[in-house]
């Protein structure tokens, strides 16, 4: 039997985090230019249900029924041979790999799931809907975060600029058009920082202040509003400033780092129109909107001010 592989991208939150969990609107669009990747191979050396895990990127390789019964791949696995209906599936081998940085807010861990998902559905015939991929990475995300939006998962298994919105009765997902296509510099601090942690220390603010929270949180939401119809109508020279505010409000959620603050600061200075913070924050990526004369000036200034990898991507 031929191996079946699947890929998925990075994601960038380009307006909304944090607040998105408390069921403000966020923005989303993939970064193509990092992927993670999944190949299925059959193995008829082994018994039948055996299934070998390598992911060569983080140094394991060992055997499905040895995961511990948290790990994401793991679960990713348990969830489509239940969503497939197979108890006793053929020997086969997973193997993952990844050019998405682990904990650096492109969605790492959603991505890994959807790839090894697609594939593991594609080797056992069965082609899955995007919004069913969609559902079973999401329990892959409640692992990885705690109490996930689902932003992740979403704009990473439809590969396409998402409008998001938590709700009870079901997440409004809705893709929307750009008007005029923008480029972004994407700088990495080097910080590794789960976003499980940053949330939960979110969220405790809110619990202990949640008037003052949650005034910042609305906020966020109308930012991410308004960076909708500049992108719907093409007016990208008003998201910079959006941009610029919508760090402000991150950095007083106390989401942000010196290594943040001193990318941005470098972005902003070296011509970007605005600069964030993207993802849970403390550490990960930020995003500088560039233009073409901007573009290779930004990325120098970043890579001056300590980002350890600068990524440009055109959303469209």
């Amino acid at each position: 039997m031929p191996a079946i592989s699947a890929t998925a991208p990075g994601k960038v939150i380009l307006f909304g985090e944090h607040a998105v969990v408390y069921g403000q609107p966020a923005i989303a669009a993939p970064v193509a230019q990092v992927r993670a990747r999944a190949v299925i191979m059959a193995e008829p050396r082994f018994p039948a249900g055996s299934l070998r895990i390598q992911a060569p990127d983080i140094g394991v390789e060992t055997w499905f029924a040895d995961l511990p019964e948290d790990d994401p791949l793991g679960v990713a696995i348990k969830q489509v041979l239940a969503k497939i209906g197979i108890e006793d599936p053929p020997a086969l081998t997973v193997r993952v790999t990844s050019s998405i940085p682990v904990a650096a807010g492109l969605g790492s861990g959603a991505a890994v799931s959807i790839a090894v998902i697609r594939a593991l559905a594609g080797f056992l015939g069965r082609r899955l809907r995007d919004e069913e991929v969609c559902s079973l990475a999401f329990e892959v995300e409640k692992i990885h975060h705690g109490t996930p939006s689902g932003i992740d998962n979403t704009v990473i298994a439809y590969a396409r600029p998402v409008y998001f919105k938590r709700k009870q009765d079901g997440n409004l997902i809705e893709m929307f058009p750009v008007a005029s296509p923008f480029t972004l510099a994407i700088g990495d601090t080097g910080v590794r920082a789960p976003t499980l942690n940053t949330v939960g220390d979110v969220r405790a603010a809110w619990l202990a202040d949640p008037e003052r929270v949650g005034s910042f949180f609305e906020q966020i939401g109308a930012l991410v509003r308004s960076a909708r119809q500049a992108i719907e109508s093409g007016a990208i020279e008003s998201l910079g400033s959006l941009m610029n505010k919508n760090h402000a409000l991150l950095a007083e959620l106390d989401v942000s780092s010196i290594e943040l603050e001193r990318l941005v600061a470098a972005a902003r200075q070296a011509g970007a129109l605005g600069a964030k913070l993207s993802g849970g924050g403390r550490g990960g990526n930020m995003i500088a909107l560039v233009s073409a004369e901007t573009v290779e000036p930004v990325c120098q200034a970043l890579r001056a001010a300590g980002a350890s990898n600068t990524i440009v991507t055109t959303i469209q």
